[in-house]
C-alpha cells in the first residue's frame, strides 16, 4: 500500500493511511479474488498497490499539485506538477473514495529481481509494464506506443485478466481499475485506513 509509506510522487504518507491496508467492497474483493485465482493456475499473482483510498488523501494529492510548475524525473518527468490534475493525472474527486477501484500489476509467483523502471514506482517483481506505478506521464497510459514488446504483453494480459474479473480500465494508468456495477458509484467515502 504505496501511500501508506514515502514511497510514493509525495514523498511521505497521505492523509488518512494509517496502515498499509487494502480495503474494498465486498464485491470488488469476490471479483479481484477471481482474477487471482485464475493467474494462479499460471503462476502468476497480483500485486497491490492501492484499493480504496480515503476522500482527505484525494484532497492532500490536489493540495500537493498547488502552483508548482516543477518537473520531477522519477514521478512526473514530463508533466509540469501544476498540470497533473488537468492532465488526469491526479484526480480531485477520486474512484478509490468508493471503494470499488483498484491500482495493481502482475508478478510470477517466483522470480528473479527486475530493474527499477526510469519513471515511477514498482516493486522488484512484477512483469515488465514498461512504467512503475504511479508514473504520471504519457508513457503510462495503457495503450501506449512506442513499448517494448514484453511491456506491450503485460499490460495486455493485466487489461484481459481485469477485464474477465469484471473490471474496468482507466486508459491514462496501466495500473487503475473500477469494478464494473460498483455498488456505490456516486458515493465518497472519507474514513481512514487503519487496522481496526
Amino acid at each position: 500500500m504505496r501511500y501508506a509509506t514515502s514511497a510514493n510522487f509525495l514523498g511521505r504518507p497521505a492523509k488518512g493511511y494509517d496502515a498499509p491496508v487494502c480495503i474494498l467492497t465486498g464485491e470488488a474483493a469476490q471479483a479481484l479474488s477471481k482474477v487471482q485465482k485464475s493467474l494462479a493456475a499460471e503462476n502468476l499473482t497480483l500485486v497491490v498497490f492501492d484499493c480504496y483510498r480515503p476522500d482527505r488523501a484525494v484532497k492532500d494529492f490536489a493540495a500537493w499539485v498547488g502552483g508548482s510548475k516543477s518537473k520531477d524525473p522519477l514521478w512526473h518527468p514530463n508533466v509540469r506538477r501544476s498540470d497533473l490534475i488537468r492532465q488526469g493525472y491526479i484526480a480531485s474527486r477520486s474512484g478509490h473514495s468508493r471503494g470499488s477501484t483498484i491500482d495493481l500489476a502482475i508478478a510470477p509467483v517466483t522470480s528473479p529481481p527486475a530493474a527499477d523502471p526510469a519513471c515511477g514506482a514498482q516493486e522488484a517483481s512484477t512483469l515488465d509494464f514498461g512504467t512503475g506505478f504511479d508514473c504520471l506521464d504519457p508513457q503510462s497510459r495503457t495503450a501506449f506506443a512506442p513499448l517494448a514488446p514484453e511491456a506491450i504483453k503485460s499490460r495486455k494480459r493485466l487489461v484481459d485478466a481485469m477485464t474477465s474479473g469484471g473490471f474496468t480500465n482507466y486508459r491514462n494508468e496501466w495500473w487503475h481499475f473500477t469494478l464494473k456495477g460498483e455498488p456505490y458509484p456516486r458515493q465518497r467515502f472519507d474514513f481512514p485506513v487503519t487496522l481496526d
